[in-house]
Order: structure tokens, then sequence, then C-alpha cells
């Protein structure tokens, strides 16, 4: 099963390399985009829930890493404006 990382600018100017266990990712963010931090981690919980539940048709079980990159992008835009800005940078996939 393919995956991927997805790299992502925060509002604070720090970037992040995110995990995701599909190439989902490419189908609901576009790579340069910039996205209001709401609609960020709408698309980032959608994406990362779909991956997990693919792993989980595929091997039996969900993918426990989805669900921790799920919880550490929450964590960091608990507290951000949520109308400000982040911009995907790149993706980078890889296989297994």
């Amino acid at each position: 099963m393919p995956e991927m990382r997805f790299h992502v600018r925060l509002p604070d100017g720090s970037e992040q390399s995110c995990y995701s266990p599909s190439l989902v990712v490419k189908e609901l963010m576009n790579e340069g985009a910039r996205y209001p931090v709401f609609e960020f981690m709408a698309r980032a919980r959608a994406a990362l829930t779909i991956g997990a539940e693919r792993v989980r048709l595929k091997y039996g079980f969900y993918c426990s890493a989805a669900h921790d990159q799920l919880g550490q992008l929450e964590q960091l835009t608990a507290d951000l404006d949520p109308d400000a800005q982040v911009e995907v940078l790149r993706f980078a996939e890889q296989s297994k």
C-alpha cells in the first residue's frame, strides 16, 4: 500500500512533515495551495480517516499512525485563528 508524506507550513512559519498511509491526501489537497486552518483540518481529518480505513480493509486493523498524525495536527492547530492560512508545500510518495 503506498504511503506518503505531505509537508505543510503553519501560520507561524513552522513546517511539518505529516504521514498518511494512503495517497488520498492528493485527492483532498493541492500542492502549493493555502487553506484556512479550519478547512485544512477538515481536509486532513477526512484524508487521514479514509487512509486509516483503507488500511483496515486491506490488513484488518486501523492505521494508528494516521490517527496519531491527526492528533498531532489537531494539537498544533488548536489555538490558531481558524482563518489563518496553512500552505501545502509538497507531497512525497513512499512505497512499503
